[in-house]
Formats: C-alpha cells, sequence, structure tokens
C-alpha cells in the first residue's frame, strides 16, 4: 500500500510539474482546428480553430458535437451557440474564392491550409491540439503545423488524422462552427448570384450555373473558383462547343 501511494504521489507531482511548465511556456487548455469548404467550385474555404479549458472538455460530448457533415443546417446552428459558451477562445480564417485562385499561382491548396492553420495554433498556444490532416500523410501535416506555429517546440501534443472531425468532439465543434460560417457566406452568394446550389462540383445546379455564365460569354464572378479544374473543364467545354459552332 505504501509503495502505491508514493507511485501515485509521484505521478500526482510530475503531472503539477507539468502543469506547471505549460503555463510558464503560456500553453493551455485542448485545441481544435478543422475547415469547411475545401473541395467546392464556389465560395469561400473557412477554417476554424477552437480552445476549450480542460474541465469543460466532456461539454461538447454532452451537447452532441459530432461531424459536422453529419448534422441538419439547424442542428449545426443550434450547436453553433452552445459551442461558443463553452469555448476559451474562437480562431477563424476565411479564404475566399479569389483568394484561392491568387494564392494557387504559387502554390497549392495544401500548403494554404498547413499556413493558416499555424497561425490559428500560434495564437490558441494549447497544452493538446487536434487536428483534421488536410496532407495524405497525416503525421507529416501535424509537424508542419507544430514547425510552423512554433507550438511543437512549446511542448504541445499534436494529433494529427483524417476525419479527425469524425473522432475527436474538439475536432467537431471546430468543424460545425466552420460549416456555419461557410453556409452564411452561401446564403449572401444566393442573394446576390441567385440559387447555385451548394457550390460542390457534384451539385447539378452549381454545374449549371457556371456553365450558363460561361455560355453566355459572362465574366465569372469572384465567387468562383477559376482555377478550380471542374471549373477549367466547363470552360475547355464550351469553348470546344463554340469552336465546333463556327
Amino acid at each position: 500500500m505504501q509503495v502505491q501511494s508514493l507511485h501515485s504521489l509521484a505521478s500526482t507531482i510530475v503531472k503539477s510539474l507539468e502543469c506547471v511548465l505549460h503555463s510558464l511556456k503560456g500553453l493551455y487548455g485542448i485545441a481544435g482546428i478543422d475547415e469547411a469548404g475545401r473541395g467546392p467550385m464556389i465560395g469561400p474555404m473557412v477554417i476554424c480553430g477552437i480552445l476549450v479549458g480542460p474541465d469543460r472538455l466532456h461539454e461538447l460530448v454532452e451537447i452532441g458535437a459530432k461531424d459536422s457533415k453529419t448534422l441538419t443546417h439547424r442542428s449545426r446552428l443550434l450547436l453553433k451557440g452552445k459551442i461558443e459558451k463553452i469555448t476559451a477562445k474562437i480562431e477563424m480564417r476565411i479564404i475566399t474564392a479569389d483568394d484561392i485562385d491568387r494564392l494557387r499561382k504559387r502554390t497549392t491548396l495544401n500548403v494554404i491550409e498547413e499556413i493558416e492553420f499555424a497561425s490559428i495554433a500560434k495564437i490558441l498556444k494549447p497544452k493538446e491540439i487536434y487536428l483534421d490532416a488536410a496532407d495524405v500523410n497525416a503525421e507529416r501535416f501535424g509537424r508542419t503545423i507544430g514547425e510552423l506555429s512554433g507550438i511543437a517546440s512549446k511542448g504541445t501534443k499534436i494529433v494529427s488524422e483524417h476525419k479527425a472531425d469524425a473522432k475527436y468532439p474538439i475536432v467537431s465543434a471546430a468543424s460545425i462552427i466552420a460549416k456555419v460560417q461557410r453556409d452564411l457566406a452561401i446564403e449572401r452568394y444566393h442573394e446576390k448570384y441567385g440559387d447555385f446550389g451548394s457550390g460542390y462540383p457534384n451539385d447539378p445546379k452549381t454545374v449549371k450555373f457556371v456553365r450558363n455564365l460561361v455560355r453566355d460569354g459572362k465574366k465569372l464572378p469572384p465567387i468562383i473558383r477559376k482555377s478550380w479544374e471542374s471549373v477549367r473543364k466547363i470552360i475547355d467545354e464550351e469553348a470546344t462547343d463554340q469552336t465546333k459552332l463556327s
């Protein structure tokens, strides 16, 4: 019993020292980062990071935070309000279609995500961080974020996995807020440009919207990702059709 007590005491002391060390380095809480809108032809990509105190993490489970893609729009809106009350800090990055087109002239979408994920992680400064990896190599993605943000050298525990939004409530919560923010942007675009659907290339309404603009010879609005392969394909197809007609 005495040996067990000593072992327990030693464990408690080690944990206390770790907490003090993290505090001295400015680290606090548990963070999760995820994006919404990586693949669509239309609209922004939104990246969200949230920070939650360790004593409140369980509340994310209790309110039902899970992968935003499995939730209805109404459910996401309701959960967003609850998540905001639980979090200690929220950081958001909105990369517009124009931004994406401009940046992709000199880099890749993965690098764009790495830079933005890292900028969020640097501000949150968590003891632990969970990332929904954008790289095909999830471990490499985590290392990159750790190095770019500087949190790895401070001792932050970094967990980088594919489909992290379906595994960790902290990432699910970030995913929900990012998705709601993108949905709001799409709603505003619908009001200005008409109903073009979801903005994704597998949505017939979206494809028809872009195709009609190209066919009518109209300038593509800034909400459309002109560097996207699916958009380039439509432009090329319409150019071929016009050539045949002439």
